[in-house]
């Protein structure tokens, strides 16, 4: 609560925000090694050392080189570096050799945050509208890779079979396993979604648009790991008739028979095609997460499963998945800021229902995937100059996710909200919501 309060208060106070959201990005690294924040698990991933570079880079490059007279860079050759994807700011570092950066130093790249987090402040008073509009947008960018940050480690820690843990802390006694989920009536008609103006927002969410919304229904709480432990349990990897055709030739292609980080004891695939239906049960998995290695707790929401998961989860259990406007339109009344989200450095995962103080867990835990394409609203127009890069170009091929996980920093989502990956990507918190016709 503390922790909420604090941010709450920062909210007014652009340079309270900023320090706040820069210091907690350093909290989440503390405890790695230089060698802990280099490595590169995948090449969706990022080393935990190159997240803590790239948001530097993107405050020294377009607030302080743009918008501060007379700025020098810390250091000229770190852009190449550290841009990510942003093609009017020239050439960069490969994106799946990132972990080949050895140098600079983890100390290096601290000292280097420090310089900026220094000038920045110092700047704040003189700067333009324009140029706080672009420290929001960067505190903002940031909140996105501190939850990337955390998926990374947990990434690169999976990859280690000593199973080490980032933050060993004793686990609460499990909650019990809710019973059956209840179907809520959703809203029919016409509906508007998409950001209404009123504080700040990625150009993605908006303009706001009428939708139509058909008879429907949505499960009051997430599936939880009991639920999808009957899925694979009732052969939900092995039956074609369930799967997307792309999903399908995915979870042959990559022998998929689990969710990410779930393996049995004793086992370290993450994929196994050999166990039996008598075996899926959650107490016969264990889930490496980041306080290190446990059972899988029955009434936590299943996590780290991809849309084709989730689709096929759905499909299994006689449902579907949520579109973005009936999800949204759901939220629209509830508090962004409840639930269980991040607020400190620490383990975070997921928590049963019960343990949720947002509404049917709409915000937190897991991040839910909708049956929706990332697509452009009706009238999107990315905004002007390099970070008008930051979301349209990726409109093509990725489905849309609602809420908010456990990682995500407290603040950062709201209903209009729209997080978006590749429907085969997992290594996020993601889960599942269900839906009906009706």
């Amino acid at each position: 609560m503390a922790a909420r309060a604090e941010l709450l208060a920062c909210e007014a106070d652009l340079a309270g925000l900023f320090n706040y959201t820069r210091q907690l990005s350093a909290a989440l690294a503390a405890p790695l090694s230089d060698a802990d924040a280099t490595i590169q698990p995948h090449p969706d991933a990022s080393p935990a050392k190159w997240h803590l570079a790239h948001t530097t880079w993107f405050f020294e490059t377009f607030v302080l080189r743009d918008h501060v007279p007379g700025y020098r860079a810390f250091n000229k050759r770190f852009a190449f570096l550290f841009n990510s994807y942003y093609e009017a700011e020239g050439a960069r570092h490969a994106r799946d050799r990132r972990g080949m950066l050895s140098r600079p130093s983890l100390g290096e790249i601290l000292a280097w945050r420090a310089a900026v987090d220094e000038a920045v402040v110092t700047a704040l008073p003189n700067l333009p509208p324009a140029a706080h509009a672009l420290v929001r947008l960067g505190i903002n960018h940031e909140q996105q890779h501190q939850e990337l940050l955390l998926t990374d480690i947990l990434a690169s820690f999976a990859a280690n079979p000593l199973d080490p843990a980032v933050w060993a802390e004793p686990r609460p006694r499990p909650a019990p396993v809710p019973g059956p989920i209840r179907w809520l009536p959703g809203r029919e008609g016409i509906a508007a979604i998409g950001h209404d103006g009123a504080g700040f927002a990625f150009d993605c969410e908006g303009p706001r648009h009428a939708v139509l919304l058909h008879p429907h229904a949505l499960a009051d709480r997430l599936v939880t790991n009991a639920e999808y432990c009957g899925f694979i349990a009732d052969g939900g990897y092995r039956r074609p008739e369930l799967w997307l055709a792309d999903g399908w030739a995915w979870v042959k292609r990559e022998a998929i028979a689990a969710p990410l980080y779930w393996r049995r004891e004793g086992v370290r695939a993450q994929s196994s095609t050999s166990s039996t239906s008598a075996d899926e049960k959650p107490e016969n998995w264990l889930a490496f997460a980041l306080d290190g290695l446990h059972p899988v707790h029955p009434a936590a929401p299943v996590t780290h499963v991809s849309h084709y998961e989730a689709d096929a989860y759905a499909r299994w259990a006689g449902a579907r998945l949520p579109t973005e406007p009936e999800w949204e339109v759901a939220a629209q009344a509830l508090d962004p800021l409840a639930g269980n989200q991040l607020d400190t450095a620490g383990p975070v995962r997921p928590r049963a229902a019960i343990r949720s103080d947002s509404a049917h867990q709409m915000f937190g835990d897991v991040w839910e995937w909708t049956s929706s394409a990332f697509l452009p609203f009706p009238g999107f127009r990315p905004v002007e100059g390099a970070v008008g890069e930051y979301n349209g170009k990726f409109m093509s091929g990725q489905a849309v996710l609602k809420g908010a996980s456990c990682a995500t920093p407290r603040g950062h989502s709201r209903a209009s909200y729209r997080n978006f990956f590749y429907p085969h990507q997992r290594w996020q918190f993601t889960g599942v919501r269900l839906a009906k016709d009706l």
